[in-house]
Formats: structure tokens, sequence, C-alpha cells
């Protein structure tokens, strides 16, 4: 019978907004023993920043990359002798957009207790925001990088879109961002909704809302800058 747990630790997109984070993530840290991590560096930073009196090298690290079998194999292994383990991201939830879901997966197939915890998450934060459908919504990660296989794209997801009364979700690399924004302007009906959400949490954070048409008339310049794009038809 697998004795250890699963904790899913969320973190902050941006360094300094700790005040995204609820206090009793704190008591969950202080439980684990071990950590699975998409970027050590920043994930000691953030927990030390957490928790001042933390001794870094208590614990064990491990870096998730892409959850590749020997990770896997470590990360049973931890469970199996009664270790409680945290999985930490690179910014946001645990398991959504993210490789340790991986991890959670033979979490559960192993039988291990799974505790999700509270943290802010873009996706969600920015569907709250855009006044689009939250009743049906799909997150897609990243569009192709060509640009008319990328315009294909978007116009599929107009369609699905406007056929199902869906909100579409997606992301970009930062310094694509601009070019994203005019195929979306390209490819779009004019009366299609576009949420622009960008640096959420941050001070500089701005998510908004407008038709095809709205956008047109005042393009945004987001160059790299963190964004997360919303489309509904």
């Amino acid at each position: 019978m697998i004795s250890g747990k699963v904790y899913l630790i969320p973190t902050v997109l941006y360094e300094d907004t700790l005040e995204t984070i609820p206090a009793y993530l704190l008591d969950a840290v202080k439980d684990c023993s071990v950590f699975f991590v998409e970027n050590e560096k920043t994930a000691r930073r953030f927990l030390k920043k957490l928790w001042r009196e933390m001794v870094i090298d208590d614990y064990q690290w491990f870096a998730i990359h892409k959850a590749e079998d020997a990770v896997k194999a470590q990360f049973l292994q931890a469970l199996k002798a009664g270790k409680h383990i945290g999985i930490i991201s690179e910014a946001g939830c645990p398991g959504v957009a993210d490789p340790g879901q991986i991890l959670v997966e033979t979490a559960q197939q192993s039988g291990a207790i799974v505790k999700p915890l509270v943290g802010p998450s873009s996706i969600l934060l920015a569907l709250m925001a855009s006044g689009m459908n939250g009743q049906c919504f799909q997150f897609h990660g990243y569009l192709p990088i060509d640009s008319l296989e990328r315009k294909k794209k978007i116009r599929e997801l107009e369609a699905d879109s406007q056929r199902r009364n869906c909100t579409q979700l997606f992301i970009e690399t930062p310094y694509r961002n601009n070019p994203l924004i005019k195929d979306i302007l390209d490819s779009c009906r004019e009366e299609t909704r576009l949420c622009i959400a960008v640096d959420i949490t941050a001070p500089s954070e701005t998510i908004r809302t407008r038709s095809v048409k709205q956008w047109k008339q005042q393009v945004p310049d987001i160059h790299k800058r963190l964004a997360i794009f919303l489309l509904q038809a």
C-alpha cells in the first residue's frame, strides 16, 4: 500500500506576487521531503521566499523535464518509501498545461493520495475576467508556428466556437505575440470577440475583451509580454 502523498503546489505567475498564494500552502510544503519541479532554481527561490527558514539542502530535488521513464521511476520509488512529494510547475498550477501531469497520472495509478492546492492559474483567471462562455471552453496550448497553418487553425477554432458556443483559449511564445494577433485579426470575422490577457497578477496586468473590428482600430503591442488569448464567435 502506498503511504506517500502527492501535493500539487501552485506557484506565482510573477515573481513578486506572493499575495496570490494562500497561507495554507506552507503547511503542505512543510509536510514534503521530496520535490519534483519543472525548474529547480526558480522552485527553490519560490519556496525560500515562502518559508525563509527552509533549509534547501535538507530536501530531495528532481527535475521533471518531460517526465521520462527514469523520473517516473524515481517518483514511484519515493512514494513507495512513504515520502510526501511536492510537485511544482514553472508558473501557476501543476498538471494544467504542465509536464507534471505525467507524474500525477503515475500517482493515481499507484493509488497514492493526490492533494491539489489552490493557486493562480492564468487559464482560469483570464476566462473569469473575459466575459466569455465559462460553461463550455477549451484550451489548445500553442497554435502552429507557420503563419498559413496558424491562420487555418484560427479559422477552425472560430468555426468550432460558433458551432458549440465555446470559448477557445491558447497561448504563444512572448516574442511571437504580435504576429499571432495579426493572424487572428486577418482571419476572424469582425464580430468575433477576442480577449487578450497580459501579465496576469502583475502590476502591469491588462485583460480586455473586444470585437475583432474594435481591435483592428487599435492593435496592441505586447511583444515579449506573457499573454493568453481567448476567442469566441
